[in-house]
């Protein structure tokens, strides 16, 4: 079984019945990422040319025919950030680009599928709240995700392509966080997957119900 397989403990992760305060035994100091503020943006991106590079397999026949392409990672990278702190200091305009990673699965003039990676630049200018200085930096950091459902092109190692784009901007900093503690959890043991092949056919009665078949 597992922590939500029907494990009866109160030393496991779950909903709270009763008193919240009871079973309470310490403060913990835990290591951990405070976001302090986050964003979300959604792009719809009509005829975006994206360059392919890191053909798998290496030096495919021209021209590529599109087949699909799908975020290669959920981190993004940004460049050219830049954050402007507001007059009430905690927040702050920030702008910059954010390259989302993409694998690209085509089929070449021979009819050979490959992948090869791209990747797509959205720029951002928006605000979020900061925390106010200190000696550990916060950090902003972007998760994404995009779909792609369509391109043309192939001709030269580029395509054309409409993409459904989706990034989630946020401020955080690792800090050492002081929470209440209800102790350590109890892990229960695992429960092995077997599949009852015969579970079925012993379930059966061993005559047919409901008497004979006249009518």
């Amino acid at each position: 079984m597992s922590f939500f397989s029907n494990f009866q403990s109160d030393k496991c992760p779950g909903t709270i019945a009763g008193n919240p305060l009871s079973g309470l035994t310490e403060k913990v100091c835990i290591q951990a990422e405070k976001v302090f503020d986050a964003a979300i943006k959604q792009n719809q991106l009509e005829n975006y040319t994206i360059t392919l590079t890191d053909f798998n397999p290496e030096n495919p026949t021209y021209p590529l025919t599109f087949v699909s392409a799908r975020t290669a990672s959920s981190q993004g990278t940004i460049s050219n950030l830049n954050i402007e702190r507001q007059m009430d200091r905690h927040s702050a305009r920030v702008s910059g680009t954010v390259a989302i990673p993409l694998q690209v699965v085509y089929t070449d003039a021979a009819g050979v599928e490959g992948t090869a990676t791209a990747s797509i630049s959205l720029p951002f200018d928006i605000l979020l709240c900061v925390p106010s200085p200190s000696i550990m930096p916060f950090n902003v950091s972007a998760i994404v995700s995009a779909v792609v459902p369509e391109g043309t092109g192939g001709a030269d190692g580029t395509f054309t392509v409409n993409a459904c784009i989706t990034v989630i901007l946020k401020v955080s900093m690792p800090v050492e966080l002081l929470v209440p503690s209800y102790g350590y959890c109890a892990i229960p043991p695992a429960q092995e997957y077997s599949q009852e092949v015969c579970a079925g056919f012993f379930e059966l009665p061993l005559y047919p119900q409901g008497g004979n078949c006249r009518k």
